[in-house]
């Protein structure tokens, strides 16, 4: 039972090497490597609701190992949310300090794993994980819907921005309008974490037909919501969760099927299963080194942008040298994973 589960493994790897990817382009990039405007999912939307079915998978895993209490659920919970605000103070510090944000990415992971911990150790069985999920994500919609009636997820009006304007404040959220972590958006997201215990429940059994008809499941009832509900990150309503959640079980029996045949091929994925051991230090460390170079100036110029301006700048064209500017940042990072690998080094929270 202590064996690390492969699969989940390469597939935290994979999100946080698209998140970094994606989370500091030094200009203009493809458009299905930047999130949606407002409605529809880009292959930049999926990565975060995958790390957030992970988290849940991660948990399953842990959880059948041993149960954690729930002073052990808050105090991670806790550090989660607290390196997160450390980021925004650092971020804001250096560019808009009377702005300071509260919410982020790992905070909205710490209060979603609060949730998702606290509904996963209270129930028994798959349909009953499966019920609190679709509990949410009803109570989610039904918020949006009846806020306002006639147009629930208009970009300036709806329950999610309102609930932003109370708590944190308008002057502490990401735009004016919304905050793309803020608490509303709970509700959704630990749905999404509740898929993801599924999932890693019907892994440690072997059930990889599970997996996929869990999976095909909630596609069909995404895709169905989608006809009353948008598909939408920046307020992670319903069909975004069902979308992204099914996809991700869909991916996920892939892989186990894809290393049962061709167990060889495990060694191709080798870097992305060293960065999915350490996945909140490298999101951590990669986005503190991005706020720094963006902090330095060189001749006026941010010194993350002059590195670009100097290497793939205008290369074949604006957005495909900022890909590949991006990419080779990611593999940078592949080399300190890698070290950590080798070391047996795990940093948990």
């Amino acid at each position: 039972m202590n064996k690390r589960i492969f699969e989940l493994d390469i597939l935290r790897g994979l999100t946080i090497a698209l998140m970094i990817i994606v989370d500091a382009p030094p200009d203009v990039m493809y458009q299905t490597l930047q999130h949606a405007a407002w409605q529809g999912i880009n292959l930049a939307d999926t990565i975060f609701p995958a790390f957030v079915f992970a988290m849940g998978m991660a948990a399953a895993v842990s959880t059948s190992r041993r149960q954690p209490s729930l002073k052990k659920i808050f105090i991670r919970a806790g550090l989660l949310f607290f390196v997160g605000f450390l980021l925004n103070v650092l971020i804001y510090f250096c560019f808009e300090w009377a702005k300071l944000r509260l919410f982020g990415v790992l905070q909205r992971l710490a209060i979603t794993y609060i949730f998702g911990m606290i509904i996963f150790l209270k129930l028994k069985n798959a349909a009953q994980i499966s019920l609190a999920a679709i509990l949410l994500l009803l109570v989610s919609s039904l918020g949006f819907h009846i806020y306002a009636p006639e147009n629930p997820f208009d970009e300036m009006y709806n329950i999610s921005g309102a609930v932003d304007k109370i708590f944190p404040g308008v002057n502490h959220i990401y735009t004016s309008t919304h905050d793309p972590e803020g608490l509303y958006g709970t509700f959704a997201s630990v749905a999404s974490m509740l898929f993801g215990i599924l999932a890693g429940k019907f892994l440690l059994k072997n059930e990889v037909w599970k997996i996929i008809l869990y999976g095909a499941g909630i596609l069909i009832l995404g895709y169905g919501w989608s006809f009353f509900d948008i598909a939408a990150k920046k307020i992670w309503t319903a069909p975004f969760a069902l979308l992204n959640a099914g996809g991700d079980m869909i991916f996920l029996a892939a892989l186990v099927i894809l290393f049962k045949i061709l167990p060889r091929l495990r060694k191709y994925f080798h870097p992305l299963e060293s960065l999915g051991k350490n996945p909140f230090f490298f999101f951590v460390a990669a986005n503190v080194s991005v706020i720094l170079l963006n902090a330095i100036k060189i001749f006026d110029t941010p010194l993350w942008i002059f590195i670009y301006q100097k290497t793939f700048q205008g290369f074949i064209s604006a957005e495909f040298g900022t890909l590949i500017f991006c990419v080779m940042w990611c593999l940078i990072w592949l080399i300190p994973a890698e070290i950590f690998n080798r070391r047996g080094i795990i940093l948990k929270i």
